[in-house]
């Protein structure tokens, strides 16, 4: 009966690669696998020894391409849209992962990184690690849809990603790494849609910085906009550098800001 399902279960997952779907559950496999639980595990974790499948979390599995197997393994773009779902909570690929869609990926992030609005736990797999950020209101991000092999993924859109990297700079090395990739992000950002993003978003001292940050990096011009947001509201001085000291730090009067670190970004 446990080689049956062995082999119920290697056709399974053939068929569903032929299918162009590369995710299932235990749950509905065990729907279509009409066996005992020990025969399920066994078969799967066979799959699994053998790199066939992976699981990113307890119950969800993806099927793995011969040819993704032998050159370094699948990219969670694959299946995060699917992992979501299983997860029961909103998405969006972010930070990094999302910048180097964009084609800024001086910076290559050493891990698959997405915005979600409830808790996750890090993935840890063989190939890759998947971090989640939980972020309350996420739904308020501006994202967009992006074409993959699998169909299509959420992801913060060029100017979103730009807020996101400054509101958490520790998360993606320091603000150098942020300037840098910055740089490389700017020709995707456009004034209007950067505006219309920063006006959603609450904390001011993040639009204060990114409007330094870019100006640093050359793109005066794209941070207008952000010029004339902070003049509609009520501004406080804030340090570039929040968990620096700011004492005897020269202020920039254009974004308001104590400049307690100097920012040499990788160009």
């Amino acid at each position: 009966m446990i080689e049956q399902s062995k082999l119920y279960l290697n056709k399974f997952v053939d068929d569903l690669q032929a299918g162009g779907h590369y995710t299932f559950t235990r749950q509905g496999l065990a729907k279509k696998l009409n066996k005992t639980d020990t025969a399920i595990t066994l078969a799967l974790n066979r799959l699994l020894k053998t790199g066939r499948i992976i699981s990113p979390k307890r119950g969800f599995y993806v099927v793995v391409p011969l040819e993704y197997s032998l050159s370094g393994g699948l990219s969670p773009l694959w299946y995060i849209k699917d992992l979501a779902n299983y997860l029961d909570c909103s998405y969006y690929v972010g930070l990094l992962s999302a910048a180097e869609i964009y084609g800024a990926a001086h910076q290559r992030p050493q891990e698959f990184q997405v915005m979600t609005d409830t808790q996750q736990s890090l993935v840890k797999l063989k190939q890759y690690r998947i971090k989640f950020f939980h972020k309350w209101n996420l739904k308020e991000t501006p994202t967009l849809e992006s074409k993959v092999a699998t169909g299509s993924v959420r992801v913060s859109t060029p100017e979103a990603t730009a807020l996101d990297l400054v509101r958490y700079y520790k998360d993606v090395g320091s603000l150098n790494n942020v300037a840098t990739v910055l740089s490389e992000l700017t020709p995707s950002i456009h004034k209007l849609s950067l505006a219309a993003a920063a006006k959603k978003h609450i904390e001011m001292s993040v639009i204060q910085r990114l409007g330094y940050l870019l100006d640093l990096v050359g793109q005066d011009k794209l941070s207008e906009g952000l010029v004339h947001l902070l003049k509609e509201r009520r501004v406080q001085l804030a340090k570039l550098r929040p968990d620096l000291d700011a004492e005897d730090a020269k202020i920039d009067s254009r974004w308001s800001l104590y400049v307690n670190e100097i920012i040499e970004p990788d160009l």
